[in-house]
């Protein structure tokens, strides 16, 4: 990485600002459900608070619409991340304003400060420079550890590093590590797989993808409208009707580049969408009316498997199918459990795919799970990230 981190920079007796993603899910009593977005920063905290540096650590939480919601409160976040660095975490009212000023004045190295929901104020996604100015005002040194949010050109993502002198943390740098591996010098063979509901959310990502895989498998809800593509009668299926000429282009791209483009052959369709409906395996030419796929067949989970065997490089972004549903996860927990024993370098992206592979129980199999859904997409199409380009060259 090209870019300074926090080796880079003297931080002893700094006050440090953070940019952290601690958008974590919470139950329905307001208690935090998956903490995996709290732990992958713990090496980066960790080392700051060893270099004696004071942290302060800025997040968002839901989309609280630029105004303070209680139920979007950071408070569950800083009693989780008390409890795993193992000391106090202080939690301010707010992220910016007077009150916060003298609370950062105060802390001393080696403590831990959190700012409240940086959305609690519009400005934060607007971008605005005198907000930006006032979170800076804070400290002395600017890291971005939130790889997840570094596709918004946001007042704490983007706008900050105007003010201070901003290095990645150690979760930055080994999202951006992984991800350039899959982009700029892939090793082959080089193996994609992207699944999930639509077409139209990753279009330019299969189309980047297309220029550098040696194989790309599509399964899910999207594979329903290179199925309908092909002239097949789906019944029931999600099937986005306006992006079938794009399928096909997708399909004679793929044949022109020479890449193996796989998608099912045989599919699990049931009557409803629903855990108990009737289901059963037909062959994806005889999907029957008034039925809709909502997995991969076994003998496609088969082939999807073998495509892996020998690749160096896979790429997992989607799952294969309703996976939420028992009688629908078989594929995508085939394809968690295939990546995972391939021997390759295993990047997995998307909340989803994530989910499935802990469901597999194979995540520490995966040599890279990515923290950001969004953000690695977009990384996965090429595009220049903001967050990551306002980070300080070396």
């Amino acid at each position: 990485m090209d870019k300074k981190t926090i080796r880079d920079i003297e931080l002893s007796g700094k006050k440090v600002l953070v940019r952290v993603d601690y958008n974590v899910p919470l139950d329905k009593s307001g208690a935090i459900s998956d903490d995996t977005r709290i732990v992958a920063t713990l090496p980066t905290l960790k080392y700051l608070l060893e270099q004696k540096a004071a942290v302060i650590l800025a997040a968002h939480l839901g989309r609280p619409k630029g105004a303070p919601a209680p139920e979007f409160s950071l408070a569950p976040v800083a009693k989780r991340l008390a409890k795993l660095l193992g000391q106090e975490v202080l939690l301010a009212e707010d992220c910016v304003g007077p009150a916060v000023e003298s609370m950062a004045r105060a802390l001393k190295p080696g403590q831990v400060l959190l700012l409240e929901n940086l959305r609690f104020h519009a400005e934060e996604e607007k971008n605005d420079p005198a907000f930006s100015q006032k979170l800076a005002a804070l400290a002395q040194v600017y890291v971005n550890d939130a790889f997840g949010v570094s596709h918004r050109a946001h007042a704490s993502v983007e706008g900050i590093t105007k003010f201070l002198p901003a290095v990645a943390g150690f979760l930055m740098e080994k999202e951006v590590a992984f991800l350039s591996r899959a982009v700029s010098a892939p090793e082959h063979p080089y193996v994609a797989i992207i699944g999930g509901a639509k077409v139209s959310d990753k279009i330019d990502v299969i189309a980047n993808l297309l220029t550098k895989v040696d194989i790309l498998i599509i399964g899910g809800g999207m594979a329903n409208t290179f199925i309908a593509a092909q002239g097949f009668a789906t019944g029931k299926s999600l099937v986005e009707a306006d992006k079938l000429e794009l399928a096909r282009e997708l399909l004679e791209d793929a044949e022109k580049r020479k890449v193996k483009l796989l998608l099912p052959t045989d599919v699990v369709v049931a009557d409803r969408f629903a855990a108990d409906a009737q289901a059963k395996v037909v062959d994806v030419k005889s999907i029957p009316e008034g039925w809709m796929a909502l997995d991969i067949g076994p003998v496609s989970s088969k082939v999807f498997a073998d495509a892996l065997k020998g690749a160096k490089l896979i790429v997992w972004n989607g799952p294969m199918g309703v996976f939420e549903m028992d009688a629908f996860a078989k594929g995508t927990e085939a394809v968690a459990r295939a990546v995972a024993d391939s021997g390759a370098v295993t990047i997995v992206g998307g909340g989803d795919s994530i989910a499935a592979v802990e469901k597999a129980g194979v995540q520490a199999k995966i040599s890279h799970i990515s923290t950001g859904g969004g953000a690695s997409l977009e990384f996965l199409e090429g595009k220049v990230l903001p967050g990551i380009a306002a980070i300080n060259n070396k």
